[in-house]
C-alpha cells in the first residue's frame, strides 16, 4: 500500500467491514481478457465470500474461464469541502479488497447454508420461509477463497 499509515492491519476491522456493507464489486477477467467489474449482494461467511447468481451468464462463464477474482467493499464515511482549495476536497472511507479464486459451490448442503447466510445478513427479522428445491436448482451460489485480504481507512 502506497500511504501506510492508511492501512488497516487487524484482521478483526476488516471482516466486521465485510460483514457490515451490503454491496460488494466483484472483478473478473472478461472473455477478451479485460476486466470486468458487477456489484452484487454478497455474505462474509466462515472465512470466504460467497454470493449467489443465475446458473448462466458473464460472471459465471468469466469464472469457469478463468476463476482468478478479485473483490471490493467500501463503506463511505464523509465529504470533505474543499472551500478554498479544490484539492483540499476528499471523500472519507473505509475499504477492504480480497484476491482469491472463485469456486461454484457443488455441495447442497454447503450451498443451503451460504443461501440462509445471505437471508440473515440481508433481512434478519426472518419472515421469508424456506426454499424451494426447484428455486435452489436454478441458483449458483459461487464462493472465493481468499487469497490475499487488505483494508485501507482514510479518515
Amino acid at each position: 500500500m502506497r500511504v501506510a499509515k492508511k492501512e488497516i492491519h487487524e484482521k478483526a476491522e476488516i471482516e466486521e467491514l465485510l460483514m457490515k456493507c451490503h454491496v460488494g464489486r466483484l472483478g473478473t477477467i472478461g472473455k477478451d481478457g479485460s476486466p470486468v467489474v458487477k456489484p452484487l449482494n454478497y455474505v462474509y461467511f466462515e472465512g470466504r465470500v460467497y454470493f449467489h447468481s443465475s446458473r448462466e451468464g458473464e460472471k459465471i462463464d468469466d469464472i469457469k474461464r478463468d476463476n482468478r477474482v478479485c473483490f471490493e467493499i467500501d463503506l463511505p464515511i464523509t465529504y470533505v469541502k474543499g472551500t478554498e482549495n479544490p484539492c483540499k476536497a476528499a471523500y472519507r472511507y473505509r475499504s477492504v479488497i480480497a484476491k482469491g479464486r472463485a469456486l461454484i459451490v457443488e455441495d447442497n448442503d454447503e450451498k443451503l447454508h451460504v443461501l440462509a447466510a445471505l437471508m440473515k445478513k440481508y433481512q434478519p427479522e426472518g419472515g421469508y420461509g424456506p426454499f424451494l428445491p426447484e428455486k435452489v436448482a436454478l441458483t449458483a451460489v459461487v464462493k472465493i477463497d481468499i487469497c490475499e485480504l487488505t483494508g485501507k481507512a482514510d479518515l
